[in-house]
């Protein structure tokens, strides 16, 4: 659980947020106010999406395309069909 809690990208997102916050406690609503909210938002969930692919892939669960997480998974799959073919042709000729 510690490697998701303290992820680089979670970790910044709350320490942004928190400086977001107290920046915004004395200042007026504005729409500028408005889009940094909506940036850190969009901030956090990539962070959360990201501890959650990592999370997948620990499991052994396949991770959508999109992420990240995705290519390290397809060339981890590709070694292990290429290991598992090579087992397969080295037990017939036995």
């Amino acid at each position: 659980m510690r490697n998701y809690v303290f992820a680089s990208g979670l970790f910044s997102a709350v320490t942004s947020g928190i400086a977001l916050l107290r920046g915004s406690r004395d200042a007026p609503i504005t729409w500028r106010a408005l889009l940094a909210w909506a940036s850190w938002g969009i901030t956090i969930a990539l962070a959360i999406g990201a501890i959650v692919d990592m999370r997948r892939d620990e499991r052994g669960e396949v991770v959508a395309y999109d992420s990240p997480v995705a290519a390290t998974q397809l060339k981890r799959a590709r070694k292990q069909l290429k290991a598992d073919l090579k087992a397969e042709r080295e037990g017939r000729k036995a």
